[in-house]
């Protein structure tokens, strides 16, 4: 089936064309992001395939089944940049991947938290410049400490059971308990008394109207002073303005982000050349507390494999007539 394939980056074409290389799929490989102003280059073909950056629009979709698209799928899990309802309406089928190595993102998260807690990169980029001095650079046990997941499940509570096994107490809250999170030892708790009682919080919820900004302003002053935030879920889930804030008194003590608001314009581009004109993202990186990574958390071999697997199998499962195992839910 002829599928357009935007967002790709030199990995994506040489895994998404190992994993093709049976279904015999005809793959166009695109760098640009799909927008409205790019939505043509999709011009004939059936499926395109899409990342967490494209815009995937009412919009764009309405112009793609102009142009005869029929079926959308986004490697990535969450599908928050496309507008399902209007994909329904204009006959459009929408998958993603609902399965890939959950331990790729929550072995990050815990990657983050020590960096963060320890202040690695920073005694990293001393010891470069020949300072080995140890001032500043103090942090505390994870041992003992009680930490605190929202989400709780396939990653976060791989994420959790890392963090029992460092010897944490750990907290969680989600719409739907997880008995396996109970199982191992996790607790649920309130948001409120989550927030009040932790010494760090990982995020691990998906980006819906319920949780956007489920960390702001309120939420951050209740928290236990000098906690430590870490967001390798949705960058939406966090205020970041809120966040900086509560930087700035001390009130949270470290940040560490591999997701951020405004990253569509940002991530996965080299800007290294260029004058960023996103003053937080700027504040953010020049914060001696905050580590900010490109959405890499997923990026491991076998997590790419399988989403790229993943995929071929969708589209191929959506050109002979079968199941859609992993359609997008609508409503």
């Amino acid at each position: 089936m002829k599928t357009a394939v935007f967002s790709t980056r030199s990995y994506d074409k040489a895994l998404l064309t190992a994993a093709n290389a049976r279904a015999g799929h005809e793959l166009t490989f695109l760098q640009d992001r799909l927008t409205a102003s790019t939505a043509s280059l999709a011009a004939g073909c059936e499926a395109v395939c899409v990342f967490v950056n494209d815009n995937v629009d009412a919009e764009v979709l309405t112009l793609l089944a102009a142009q005869g698209t029929r079926l959308v799928a986004t490697r990535s899990t969450g599908y928050n940049q496309i507008d399902a309802a209007a994909a329904a309406g204009l006959g459009i089928e929408v998958v993603r991947v609902t399965n890939y190595s959950p331990y790729s993102v929550a072995e990050f998260a815990v990657g983050l938290l020590l960096a963060v807690n320890r202040k690695i990169a920073r005694a990293s980029a001393r010891t470069r410049d020949g300072n080995f001095e140890l001032d500043g650079l103090m942090g505390f046990d994870l041992h003992g400490k009680t930490v605190g997941v929202i989400g709780t499940g396939k990653i976060g509570t791989i994420f959790a059971r890392i963090m029992l096994g460092f010897g944490c107490t750990v907290l969680g809250y989600d719409q739907y308990r997880n008995p396996a999170f109970e199982a191992m030892g996790g607790n649920y708790a309130s948001t409120v008394d989550l927030v009040h009682d932790c010494d760090v919080i990982s995020l691990h919820c998906p980006l819906t109207d319920q949780t956007r900004h489920i960390v702001n302003a309120e939420s951050l002053a209740r928290a236990k002073r000098g906690a430590i935030l870490i967001n390798t879920s949705r960058g939406a889930l966090v205020d970041t303005e809120a966040a900086i804030a509560a930087l700035k008194t001390g009130q949270l003590g470290g940040l560490a982000i591999d997701v951020y608001e405004q990253e569509s314009n940002l991530f996965f581009q080299d800007l290294s050349s260029t004058i960023i004109e996103d003053d937080v993202i700027q504040r953010l990186v020049s914060s001696h507390n905050v580590i900010v990574t490109g959405h890499q958390a997923f990026f491991t071999q076998e997590a790419i494999g399988q989403i790229m697997q993943t995929t071929i199998e969708s589209i191929s499962a959506f050109e002979s007539g079968a199941e859609l195992v992993n359609r997008v839910p609508v409503g």
